[in-house]
């Protein structure tokens, strides 16, 4: 995978339960065991330390199904602490399969193109300097040079400064990047080259996994409202209320415009970039009962009717919407 590029953290990765655990002496406390849960986590998803939402919604699964009080348990021999794993695994594959991450493993390989191409590192290194230099007066300070890489992202394979605080603060100490000294643009080009070869090498040695602010639309949240009769019924009870506030008296208001109004509410797809998705599913669906007034009875129907054809269409083709500008 290479920089910038984006893979779904769904679960799938955590659900193989072969475990191979270090030699250890037992008992083994809670918290060793869940440090060792984590590891192993974090290993088979490219390093990623887990968000703190799925850490905690993973421990309150197993807490729910087990012991509440999993860190003063003591595991006293291997397969007791290979069953605890073996839930924590699946309990963050659950918890990721309801709400999948989208990440980025940041190799070098997309910095190593653009270093490599002269003409494209160019325009790259015009760009920025043009776009930070708000003054127009030609000279950006060495200071500029951390902007620059905030203006790269990770898109261009770049970690942002969080995610890599002593990577990226090193490597600008090591070339005196920083201070208000004045560089012209080809000084400026010049230095922003020698810091990425270097970032370029040591993402090559040691990769950083970002977790990306793009949301994932895959059928996960309909069909788990699908599923559960309870959820399913208070869903439907919810909807006909608002229905019949949205539609206001109004005989030929369409069901399309009130789903559409719903969106990422109800777990379906933004209208407005997904306009022939709604096509589709709406011509399927009966037209003279998409409009005016709706049983209880009748209006359940429908809606589960259009919840099934798009929870189908998702879990086959995901939607990825991205929140990061």
């Amino acid at each position: 995978m290479a920089d910038g590029g984006m893979e779904v953290l769904d679960g799938t990765q955590l659900r193989d339960l072969d475990l191979q655990l270090p030699i250890l002496d037992y008992p083994v406390s809670g918290a060793m065991a869940l440090q060792l849960a984590e590891s192993e986590t974090s290993a088979r998803l490219f390093g990623l330390s887990l968000p703190e939402n799925i850490r905690s919604g993973a421990l309150h699964r197993i807490s729910a199904s087990d012991d509440p009080d999993l860190l003063s348990k003591e595991f006293g021999d291997a397969d007791c602490l290979s069953s605890m794993i073996q839930e924590f695994l699946i309990a963050v594959a659950d918890q990721l399969k309801d709400d999948p991450l989208v990440i980025s493993v940041l190799d070098g390989k997309a910095l190593r193109i653009f270093l490599d191409d002269e003409d494209d590192f160019a325009m790259l290194a015009e760009n920025l300097f043009t776009e930070l230099d708000t003054d127009d007066n030609g000279k950006l300070s060495k200071n500029d040079i951390a902007n620059a890489l905030l203006h790269m992202g990770v898109q261009l394979g770049v970690p942002p400064i969080q995610e890599s605080t002593n990577l990226l603060s090193n490597i600008i100490k090591k070339h005196g990047a920083e201070g208000e000294e004045k560089l012209g643009q080809a000084q400026f080009a010049n230095l922003l080259q020698t810091i990425l070869q270097d970032l370029t090498d040591a993402l090559s040695e040691k990769h950083v996994t970002v977790v990306r602010d793009v949301k994932v639309i895959n059928g996960s949240k309909l069909k788990k409202t699908l599923e559960n009769q309870k959820l399913f019924n208070e869903f439907v009870e919810k909807l006909f209320l608002e229905w019949n506030a949205y539609k206001n008296g109004q005989e030929d208001m369409e069901l399309r415009g009130f789903f559409e109004a719903r969106g990422l509410e109800s777990g379906l797809p933004p209208s407005e970039s997904n306009e022939a998705l709604y096509d589709r599913i709406f011509s399927d669906i009966d037209k003279g009962n998409v409009a005016g007034d709706l049983e209880k009875d009748a209006f359940q129907v429908i809606v589960k009717d259009i919840l099934e054809k798009f929870a189908q269409h998702l879990e086959e083709n995901p939607i990825f919407i991205d929140l990061e500008g």
